[in-house]
């Protein structure tokens, strides 16, 4: 019963969470999942549809429509691949360096303030649990 507890608080705090996320999200325009491909491309760079899908670990069809919202708003560009012209390139834009580096500014200041209630021993202590949990 003592475990059912620390996952239910778990759970509650992973809720919290992406509820502040979407809220962050906002000014943007963009989801979440926009937002995770927006920073795989940020740090991995250009790359086909089926190497986005891999990262985001989303199906194919969904990574289209990830795609799809993202160019809609000006944030990606699709580019023939040089190598194989019959591939498509997902490469982000100006405008999508902007948005990103903003959003990421934003979820640095929305971490601290989520944090802030913890001692820096123990959001250390925390990050170690989490990477633990995470092996």
């Amino acid at each position: 019963m003592e475990d059912e507890g620390l996952a239910e608080a778990f759970w509650s705090v992973a809720r919290r969470l992406r509820h502040q996320t979407h809220k962050s999200l906002e000014p943007w325009g963009i989801t979440p999942g926009q937002s995770r491909a927006v920073n795989v491309l940020v740090n991995h760079g250009p790359m086909r549809l089926s190497e986005l899908s891999e990262h985001l670990r989303i199906a194919p069809r969904s990574t289209t429509e990830v795609v799809d919202g993202l160019q809609e708003r000006g944030l990606v560009q699709r580019r023939p691949d040089p190598v194989d012209r019959r591939a498509t390139l997902v490469v982000l834009t100006d405008s999508g360096g902007t948005v990103a580096e903003s959003i990421r500014q934003a979820r640095v200041a929305e971490a601290a303030r989520f944090f802030a209630g913890l001692s820096a021993a123990d959001r250390a202590e925390l990050r170690r649990i989490l990477a633990t949990l995470l092996d």
